[in-house]
């Protein structure tokens, strides 16, 4: 029985280095669309890519996760997107997005 947690606890230790991993990875790629549209002179928040995101998300969850659990997660992670975004490129104060919020 204890082996039997330990493998399945050993299984939740590499999904967890490779939910870390594609985080990074996603973080990595935002900043680089935050970047170019600070070039363009954009703002850095879409509040429509972040619902169209959200939405999606809860409609492709299929597991013991529900949407509300899928919203709240990926809220989170295009919370601490957009703060990686600040600390990383300066963001001007004049620079806002337009429309309703998808998250706080």
């Amino acid at each position: 029985m204890v082996a039997a947690i330990e493998r399945r606890r050993d299984e939740i230790d590499a999904i967890d280095a490779e939910l870390l991993s594609l985080l990074n990875r996603r973080a990595g790629i935002a900043l680089e669309v935050g970047r170019k549209k600070r070039g363009a002179g954009l703002p850095l928040r879409d509040a429509r890519r972040e619902r169209e995101i959200l939405a999606r998300m809860r409609a492709l969850t299929r597991g013991p996760l529900g949407p509300a659990a899928i919203e709240r997660l990926f809220c989170a992670i295009l919370a601490e997107s957009r703060r990686a975004a600040r600390r990383t490129l300066r963001r001007k104060p004049a620079m806002r997005a337009a429309g309703r919020r998808a998250c706080a």
